[in-house]
């Protein structure tokens, strides 16, 4: 039933921004940690950040001070803010949600960013 969907992305220049986005379904997460991932083909999905239940943040030392992850309960959505874009941060963008000992993750979305 946990379904998360997200959206966004796109291709962008250099130091160019992207909001994505993504809507979970299937149960209230507002007590939920959930959290941006990234893929890039060769690569193990890395971890971009997070944001918990109480809205505390953190975030990686690679896109720390350029993306913002937010969320809005009402709307069972959370959002990554990506300033400053680079070249490197080019990849398949998932997002996730804790619940229990399990993770959902949903399909991603792609971010290009040209030089």
């Amino acid at each position: 039933q946990v379904q998360l969907v997200e959206s966004g992305g796109g291709l962008v220049q250099a130091g160019g921004s992207l909001r994505l986005s993504c809507a979970a379904s299937g149960g209230t997460f507002s007590m939920n940690t959930m959290g941006w991932y990234r893929q890039t083909p060769g690569k193990q999905r890395e971890w971009v950040a997070l944001i918990s239940s109480r809205y505390s943040t953190n975030y990686a030392d690679s896109v720390k001070g350029r993306f913002t992850i937010s969320r809005d309960n009402a709307k069972n959505t959370v959002y990554l803010e990506m300033n400053s874009l680079k070249p490197e941060d080019t990849a398949v963008y998932y997002c996730s949600v804790q619940v229990g000992i399990r993770v959902y993750w949903g399909q991603g979305t792609q971010v290009t960013v040209s030089s």
